[in-house]
């Protein structure tokens, strides 16, 4: 599968971040294809602001339909595809990677308390009014402007900017989808969250976490309620189903060999899990997925 990958001399920029128009994208990340429907992915965060949009994006194997005032949240390497209308199409892309963030935050989990990144349970996308989509893109064009005739103080103007952005975004989102914004007593939720991408094909036990974080189960469990409103042994769950479907639209391999990917003992445990998680099996799941994915 094609990986579009983020280069800031090919970019134009002198940071890991970028702002790109609808019509500067294909000049800028040429593998980028909006309306052929192939499945790639890419190595950094991507926020779409649409204006105008007419079509759907599949990702995290969920469609979401795109129309006016759509906000759409992709992770990195999660795999999408693309088919909008080029004809009614308007909007910006605000791109970057978590170096980025690392080199201007002291939080090196601040991705992770973004409740719309590597989220699971709910919609990647939010559908605002005009003037919330507006005042967005005021701030992406501000941040442009920066990125194009960098100063000596654009860093610090950057990363105000983004800032506000991103946690406005934050809150929109969590007040949309009933999810709390309290501050945690720790970043245990955090971490554990950020370990799960690293590890979880080969950890699947919510001990091994434990033991990477060196707490205990009971702490950890209690962490991940009151930050996420689930268990942390329901986030395990959900992160290696992901996995499994990613592997079984993608890979090619057979149901066996993916268990053996994933440290499963035998393919029927595999089978067992996907069954019980998702209430089909395998095949089931592959016939529903070509004939159409739904909402």
């Amino acid at each position: 599968m094609k990986t579009v990958k983020f280069h800031k001399t090919e970019c134009g920029v002198d940071f890991l971040l970028n702002v790109v128009t609808g019509t500067e994208l294909k000049e800028i990340f040429p593998d980028t294809n909006l309306n052929n429907g192939e499945a790639y992915n890419s190595d950094s965060f991507e926020i779409y602001f649409f204006k105008k949009g007419s079509g759907s994006i599949i990702v995290n194997q969920r469609k979401i339909n795109i129309v006016d005032n759509t906000i759409v949240f992709i992770s990195p390497f999660q795999k999408r595809q693309f088919k909008l209308d080029p004809t009614c199409l308007d909007f910006t892309l605000l791109i970057f990677q978590e170096d980025f963030l690392n080199d201007f935050f002291a939080d090196k989990l601040f991705t992770y308390q973004l409740l719309y990144f590597y989220q699971l349970d709910y919609a990647l996308n939010l559908v605002v009014l005009d003037a919330d989509i507006q005042k967005a893109c005021e701030i992406l064009t501000e941040i442009k402007a920066e990125l194009k005739k960098p100063l000596v103080d654009s860093n610090h103007i950057i990363r105000s900017l983004l800032y506000y952005l991103l946690l406005k975004l934050n809150r929109d989102y969590g007040q949309h989808n009933h999810l709390p914004l309290e501050k945690p007593e720790n970043n245990y939720a955090y971490q554990f969250k950020k370990l799960l991408e690293i590890h979880i094909k080969e950890k699947q036990r919510i001990t091994d976490y434990a033991l990477l974080l060196g707490i205990s189960r009971i702490t950890l469990n209690k962490a991940v309620q009151a930050q996420f409103n689930v268990t942390a042994t329901h986030l395990l769950k959900q992160r290696l189903l992901f996995e499994i479907k990613n592997y079984l639209i993608h890979s090619g391999q057979t149901v066996a060999e993916i268990a053996h990917e994933l440290r499963f003992s035998e393919p029927n445990h595999l089978m067992r899990f996907f069954k019980t998680q998702t209430g089909l099996t395998t095949t089931e799941f592959m016939i529903d997925y070509q004939n159409g994915i739904k909402e």
